[in-house]
């Protein structure tokens, strides 16, 4: 039988980037679309709100943590596929129930389900970026291509759950009434099995770092220490950025911006964070340090700022814009500091660390946003609580130091 020829690797990341998109485009950043009819129809505070993604971050704290023994186990392509499902199905589960606690449930699952999906697609996507990587099509040369392109390519993807959530939300919650979220969560749910169906064709024949004898060393070889910049001010990213990507369509909600003015905020938010592959690529090849990291916290520190300190729409709109252009480069920059400074046998290791202290981050966020509006009386102050987390966090990460080239 004649062999299967392999798709180019761009292709691949492409591919790849579905997951990204559906485990935080979808599973994750569509929440705060359904967010301001839910709180009316509900009956929610700001903080229950938050606490419903503070919930999600706890699911991916717990995915995040089971992520690197299933993919020394099952391999990273098995576990990108059947959590990429979890999190689909999950979803649409979102749009059978009305209750509090079936919510808190599910939001908790989508979360322990799309932790593993990004773990798994960065370890794929990160082999795509250099042959020392191993990861090519079986029997098939490939054209390698930059790393800090492919990891791009990847976590860009989640702007297009960003954007396909802005189009499809407003649409099927037009109607009003009660429960008029619930066809919303269905039709992301329906999307995102669709995206799993096109990735699962896409990524047939691929391989991922070995995880056989060196991989079962992992969790000996994997030193913290040297990380430990990185990792705090990846923390400090968690907490701080998720307080926007919450409660930013709801701010806007709530100064009575016309639906077709967010709709388009959230779809050029989206854009912004798909033309961010190729944006900020170079850097992300060039530094081994924290560098990036450093100036990419920095710029969405601004970014959070900027609808604080003034209301106007162009400042929303430059704020969405810069947001969109920077928050999943800032994830891929710690994805590039990982393959830049460990062997591929510790990449899924290095990652999981990584989106641990990114899910730790993400539980506090929400529900301390959420109740610092309730406070204060807007959400303004808790935006400003979340810019200032957000430089602490640059200037961390500064400190974080390259580690010698022979490993």
């Amino acid at each position: 039988m004649r062999r299967r020829a392999p798709l180019p690797t761009l292709v691949v990341a492409a591919a790849l980037a579905l997951g990204s998109a559906v485990s935080l485009g979808l599973a994750r950043f569509a929440y705060a679309l359904l967010l301001p009819t839910m709180r009316a129809d509900l009956g929610w505070s700001y903080f229950s709100g938050g606490a419903m993604n503070t919930v999600n971050a706890a699911g991916y704290l717990v995915g995040a943590l089971i992520a690197p023994p299933s993919l020394r186990r099952y391999g990273a392509r098995t576990v990108l596929i059947v959590a990429t499902a979890a999190t689909a199905l999950a979803l649409a589960a979102h749009g059978v129930v009305a209750g509090d606690a079936a919510l808190y449930a599910l939001r908790f699952v989508s979360g322990a389900a799309s932790a593993p999906s990004l773990v798994a697609g960065a370890v794929m996507a990160a082999g795509l970026g250099g042959a020392a990587s191993g990861v090519v099509a079986s029997g098939a040369a490939r054209r390698v291509v930059p790393s800090g392109l492919s990891l791009g390519l990847y976590y860009g993807g989640t702007g297009i759950g960003i954007v396909a959530a802005a189009l499809l939300v407003p649409a099927l919650v037009d109607g009003g009434g009660a429960h008029a979220w619930q066809p919303a969560w269905i039709g992301l749910g329906a999307i995102a099995l669709v995206a799993t169906a096109l990735l699962t064709l896409a990524t047939r024949g691929q391989a991922a770092p070995s995880s056989g004898a060196a991989g079962q060393e992992v969790a000996a070889r994997f030193r913290w220490r040297p990380f430990v910049p990185g990792l705090v001010a990846y923390l400090l990213f968690g907490l701080g950025y998720i307080g926007y990507m919450t409660f930013v369509i709801t701010m806007l909600r709530d100064q009575r911006l016309a639906p077709a003015v967010i709709t388009a905020f959230y779809a050029m938010l989206g854009i912004a964070v798909i033309a961010s592959s190729w944006l900020w690529a170079g850097m992300l090849q060039r530094f081994r340090g924290g560098e990036s990291l450093a100036i990419l916290s920095a710029l969405l520190a601004l970014a959070t700022l900027l609808p604080v300190v003034s209301t106007r729409p162009i400042a929303v709109f430059a704020s969405g814009l810069l947001f969109g252009a920077v928050f999943l480069s800032l994830v891929t920059s710690t994805t590039a500091l990982v393959r830049h400074n460990l062997a591929p046998s510790l990449w899924a290791a290095g990652i999981g660390a990584f989106t641990i202290m990114f899910a730790a981050g993400q539980i506090v966020g929400p529900a301390l946003v959420g109740l610092v509006a309730d406070r204060s009386g807007g959400l303004r102050s808790g935006l400003a609580c979340s810019a200032a987390v957000l430089a602490l966090g640059a200037l961390v990460a500064w400190r974080q130091k390259p580690l010698p080239l022979s490993r």
